[in-house]
């Protein structure tokens, strides 16, 4: 245990210097009266900024009682939750055995929580109880006690009588301890756990968790135990774990019993049921494979989660030693060919749109964890409320519980590993192998959950050290569980990310409002992995005094609309490009984010949610593949163009010599160009067209030659098409890159090299729509290529010399133009060089 160094928020500050005052004032009163000096703390539950409807039902008889570990159950155990002591700790301290500690915690809420009623962080702390063991649990009989922490975040040590039974490094994972040879003969018991968290001044995993929490996707961190702590009895050689692998081809599970103690030569009996009717049965060696036939199995999916019922015996020369019930979901994952040729994921062999919302899992009174059982189920039933059928748990895992009611709810999940900090550089060697270690514990921990059907181990960057290590992660992922899809990287094309890898199963881009349209691969899926985000503050539910969003609303009615507009944006990107699934941000407002369906409080609907499920039921219903789409207009045959700029003679016009759109000159001047004229400007004019000469949701090209006066910092633009908000393309010169580009908003086509300023070069971008791609040619040869299956309509005018950005005429040309054509089709890489010829 290290030093304290106390980190507070000015609010939680504020609460700490009343509650000061408060406690110096009983101290006083205490003095004079001898009574109340030998009451023993108590627990008080905090003033959280916000409460939910079940804010008042936690109660330290009330912390949590359910049985925490649904998929392994046995009749008797005992749950650990409630009230323990609690103090800050110093560098190097000794274990406070035998004493008392100061304060009161509600377990198992995080101590920055106004649940836990510490409601301030501190990088080191000290936990302790005490318990008695049942007696009739005969524990010095052949039979064990084993102590089970859900998690504890981040480093743990735990002591039971002055015994170091465990240590855990990391904030996510479950472990436990057999504390058997700790316990006294009888009487009470005492417990002790020392913990550090000093959440993102280290390179721990620690996801949105910030000390100092920003007005922006960074929340309050959440120090200590916050899941559940309990124990049981179990004999010597006992059940430990249950690897289950449904295998719906062969209508058989495949099952593992694994074991700790002394198993040797044991064998396991297991039963399947429907109901109360046995439909599979299997004996096998422990800690061996084997396979449970199911006939005719039921199949879980979205619409139907049914689960079997599960009983394993544990056996020894025919004697039971161990019982445990559990259950499962005979379903399968995949990808398969939709009739439109585009790859797509699979549920029990079937094409199934992954509808899915952005879930943090955060809470205004709990933080980290929810107040009870029935609020982390709450969530889940309103995404079936809303017409969607997945989840993302977004860079946090969830107890146990969570899981369950999503496998019986009938929600699909894509689990992140948390993330290491961001904004920080790339990490150190140790942090990036402790990264390793705590997602691949994941991983093993939570395989046999039905619900979950992918694993993302990054995030935007966010905390990635090189795009090789990337790859070989989603390599060794799949390795450790082949039975389900890998998205190595979540917006894979945001923010501090280095690349794709190339690897996993998935290409996952983000972009809000959105949605990111990216293509299937070869064999991998791709999907929007994050979009949306349209805001409303709603007063007297706000975290803050103001919310944050990618697009803020005014009222109910104009959110509803927009999102309903976004998700249809979404059905079409389904369709046209093969996206396999999209991720709205999402499911409730957390902070400073004020994006979410309810509120952070859960108590005001934000939206109409009927609405919201017609949307959502028609993307999962029709967005499949079953349909190819149409193909695309040939277009007008021929090199010449359906309109085309040469700027030759004189005035204040350049005529179209091809079409019927003549130019209006701003602050052009005619110079001579490649052959005959061409057109000047100086950094403030243009070439209005007067009309939308491009159909841009459909496939199109345009070609220029181009000469710059100056090539640093700034965009030019070549040629461009207004649509009143950003321009549906650009021609460009990309000052970010010093690369020409063929440009949409947030997505470039770049050059190679750097151009040359004074010397002309022939430009052609293409946009494809048949094949999804944007393509840029520099003198005749394809230089760069993206995918971009989705292309924003417009209807303003074509223009040559500058671009639009934000409403606003932007990046003005500073150069020279000739020979500005454009078609109503794709060129082919042949007719794009025969173009550049002719100059």
């Amino acid at each position: 245990m290290v030093s304290p160094a106390s980190t507070t928020r000015p609010r939680t500050t504020r609460k700490l210097l009343s509650a000061l005052a408060i406690t110096t004032a009983a101290l006083l009163t205490a003095a004079a009266t001898p009574v109340a000096a030998a009451q023993e703390p108590a627990w008080r539950m905090g003033e959280p900024p916000l409460t939910t409807p079940w804010t008042a039902q936690v109660s330290p008889d009330n912390a949590l009682p359910e049985y925490p570990r649904p998929q392994l159950t046995r009749e008797k155990w005992q749950n650990l939750n409630g009230t323990w002591e609690f103090a800050a700790a110093e560098a190097g301290e000794a274990p406070p055995f035998g004493r008392s500690l100061g304060e009161r915690v509600l377990v198992p809420y995080p101590i920055e929580s106004a649940l836990s009623g510490i409601q301030r962080h501190e990088d080191r702390m000290w936990y302790r109880r005490t318990f008695t063991v049942p007696p009739d649990w005969r524990i010095h009989h052949g039979r064990a006690l084993k102590l089970h922490f859900g998690a504890v975040d981040y480093d743990a040590v735990v002591w039971v009588n002055g015994k170091r039974v465990a240590t855990h490094r990391g904030g996510y994972g479950a472990f436990s301890a057999d504390i058997t040879d700790a316990l006294r003969p009888r009487g009470e018991q005492e417990i002790v756990v020392g913990v550090e968290d000093r959440t993102d001044a280290t390179w721990q995993p620690v996801g949105k968790q910030r000390l100092v929490p920003d007005r922006g996707i960074f929340y309050e961190g959440a120090s200590g135990i916050w899941q559940t702590v309990w124990m049981e009895p179990v004999p010597t050689a006992h059940v430990v774990e249950l690897d289950m692998v449904p295998d719906i081809d062969t209508s058989t599970l495949g099952m593992t019993v694994r074991t700790g103690g002394n198993a040797a030569g044991l064998r396991a009996e297991v039963v399947v049921r429907d109901g109360r009717r046995v439909v599979g049965r299997a004996v096998g060696a422990a800690d061996r494979p084997m396979e449970v036939p199911i006939p005719n199995a039921k199949l879980w999916s979205p619409e139907s989660p049914f689960l079997y019922d599960i009983d394993v015996v544990l056996r020894d020369r025919g004697r039971p030693v161990d019982r445990v019930s559990s259950y499962v979901g005979m379903r399968e994952i995949g990808t398969a060919t939709g009739a439109d040729g585009k790859l797509r994921m699979t549920l029990n062999g079937e094409i199934l749109f992954h509808m899915s919302t952005l879930d943090q899992g955060y809470w205004p009174d709990g933080i980290y964890t929810a107040p009870t059982d029935e609020a982390l189920r709450f969530d889940l039933e309103q995404h079936k409320r809303l017409g969607f059928n997945t989840v993302r748990k977004h860079i946090k895992t969830e107890p146990d519980r969570w899981y369950y009611h999503a496998d019986r709810l009938g929600l699909l999940v894509w689990q992140d590993m948390p993330s290491m900090r961001t904004g920080a550089g790339r990490p150190p060697v140790e942090a990036q192998q402790q990264f390793e270690a705590e997602l691949h514990e994941l991983v093993e921990e939570k395989k046999d959950w039905t619900s979950i059907i992918g694993w993302v181990p990054f995030n935007e960057g966010w905390g990635e050290w090189s795009r090789e290590a990337t790859g070989r992660i989603a390599d060794e992922i799949a390795r450790q569980d082949p039975t389900r899809l890998v998205n190595a990287h979540s917006g894979v094309n945001c923010c501090d990310s280095l690349g794709d890898s190339g690897k996993g199963d998935v290409i996952d881009w983000h972009q809000y409002v959105g949605p990111a349209a990216p293509q299937p691969e070869g064999d991998r899926v791709s999907m929007d992995g994050e979009h949306g985000g349209f805001g409303l503050e709603v007063e007297g539910h706000m975290w803050f005094g103001e919310g944050h969003a990618y697009e803020m609303t005014p009222d109910k009615a104009t959110l509803t609309r927009r999102y309903v507009e976004n998700q249809r944006d979404v059905l079409t990107a389904a369709q046209r490009c093969g996206i396999s699934g999209a991720v709205y941000t999402q499911i409730t407002d957390v902070e400073h984010e004020v994006n979410g369906f309810f509120t952070y409080d859960r108590r005001v609907e934000k939206m109409d949610f009927a609405r919201v499920r017609a949307i959502n039921e028609e993307i999962v219903r029709t967005a499949d593949g079953r349909t190819a789409p149409p193909a695309p207009d040939p277009g007008t045959p021929g090199l010449g163009g359906v309109h085309r700029y040469e700027f030759e003679g004189t005035g204040p016009t350049a005529v179209d010599s091809a079409g019927s759109a003549d130019a209006a000159l701003t602050n052009a001047e005619r110079v001579p160009g490649m052959q005959g004229g061409g057109l000047s400007f100086g950094g403030d004019g243009q070439a209005d067209t007067g009309a939308a000469l491009i159909d841009t949701a459909g496939s199109y090209s345009v070609s220029a030659w181009v000469r710059l006066d100056e090539a640093a910092g700034g965009f030019q633009t070549v040629v461009s098409q207004d649509s009143g908000s950003h321009s549906a393309f650009f021609l460009q010169y990309s000052g970010a890159d010093q690369r020409w580009a063929m440009s949409f908003a947030g997505l470039r086509a770049l050059s190679p090299d750097k151009p040359e300023p004074g010397r002309w070069y022939h430009l052609t971008g293409v946009r494809d729509a048949a094949s999804g791609t944007l393509s840029l040619f520099v003198d005749g040869q394809r230089v760069a290529q993206q995918s971009a299956c989705l292309a924003g309509e417009s209807g303003g005018s074509t223009v040559i010399g500058r671009g639009q950005y934000g409403g606003q005429p932007v990046d003005f040309l500073r150069g020279d133009v000739d020979d500005v054509r454009i078609f109503d089709r794709a060129l082919s890489d042949e007719e794009v060089a025969a173009v550049a010829a002719r100059g």
